[in-house]
């Protein structure tokens, strides 16, 4: 299985970037870059949910350009291109290097963002790489996200912990910590229940769990993954601000982007949060969860390659 391609970026952000270059073109329309034609730009950025001050800075930097030398297509686009790419940092996508043994990961995020299928998706990524892992089911309150999660670690070859149905999820944990140690596993990845990130008491539920983790192993949890769904565009933003409050995220996994075309909300949350995007999700096969890579990402983005 192949993990990373830019062919699945450009499949993965058709609708987004048929927004965009639609936007871009309606500049060039205009013959030259007039205002009235920047805010046509303005408005296709807003759609793709790059966020104000992202889009604010887009602008700014068409405009600059625009004073200095007319901007014919390559040019506006590149200097689209710079902004997105600046903004996305170089640390996005890149691993934290492992100095533990085992190394536990909580996957976090609302119910129906696609937490599960991520879990799975991360412990096929594993195994590929010759790890063993331990796949935690920490969501005890749905029967029906366990049946699924069990489905998952099958497909991914992972072993999977399970308690009785409304079992407590840090006992959960814990019990999995040692049960890890015991049998050697190399990664343990927890699935968490989905909550509402209003929800004041199941945020600080994920608070227990992380404390309980980082008693049993040193450092735990090592990553904290907020998997987000980018068909909800703005919404997604208000989340990551709410989880971040409650616990250390340490990186975003968007995933549905095959089927929006606010898929520029990966740039927004990159810029507001200063949190890494780690992986996007562009599909439903073992294989369709992507590492992210900025260049490829605004590559895709703006001029399908």
């Amino acid at each position: 299985m192949v993990f990373g391609s830019l062919g699945k970026f450009i499949a993965g952000l058709a609708r987004t970037r048929e927004a965009l270059t639609g936007a871009i073109q309606q500049v060039l329309g205009a013959g030259k870059v007039e205002e009235g034609a920047l805010e046509d730009l303005e408005g296709g950025l807003l759609a793709a949910d790059l966020g104000p001050s992202l889009t604010a800075e887009v602008i700014e930097c068409v405009r600059r350009r625009s004073r200095r030398e007319p901007i014919d297509a390559d040019g506006l686009r590149k200097a689209v291109s710079d902004v997105l790419r600046e903004s996305l940092g170089a640390d996005s996508g890149a691993s934290p290097g492992r100095g533990t043994r085992p190394w536990v990961v909580f996957v976090v995020g609302v119910n129906g963002g696609g937490k599960t299928t991520t879990v799975g998706k991360l412990a096929a990524r594993e195994r590929i790489e010759g790890r063993q892992v331990l796949v935690v089911a920490a969501d005890t309150f749905r029967a029906a996200a366990v049946d699924q999660l069990e489905r998952w670690a099958e497909r991914a070859g992972a072993a999977l912990l399970r308690q009785a149905d409304g079992a407590d999820p840090s006992s959960v944990v814990f019990d999995a910590l040692r049960a890890a140690r015991s049998r050697d596993v190399d990664t343990v990845l927890v699935d968490t229940a989905g909550r509402l990130h209003t929800k004041t008491n199941l945020m600080a539920e994920l608070g227990k769990m992380a404390r309980i983790a980082g008693r049993e192993v040193e450092g735990a949890p090592h990553e904290v993954l907020l998997v987000l769904d980018a068909t909800t565009g703005q919404n997604a933003l208000t989340q990551a601000r709410e989880f971040t409050r409650a616990l250390a995220v340490t990186g975003i996994v968007l995933t549905k982007l095959d089927g929006t075309a606010k898929g520029g909300v990966a740039l927004g949350i990159r810029k507001e949060m200063g949190v890494a995007i780690r992986y996007v999700g562009v599909g439903e096969g073992l294989d369709d969860l992507l590492e992210f890579d900025p260049d490829a990402f605004v590559t895709a983005l703006l001029d399908g390659g």
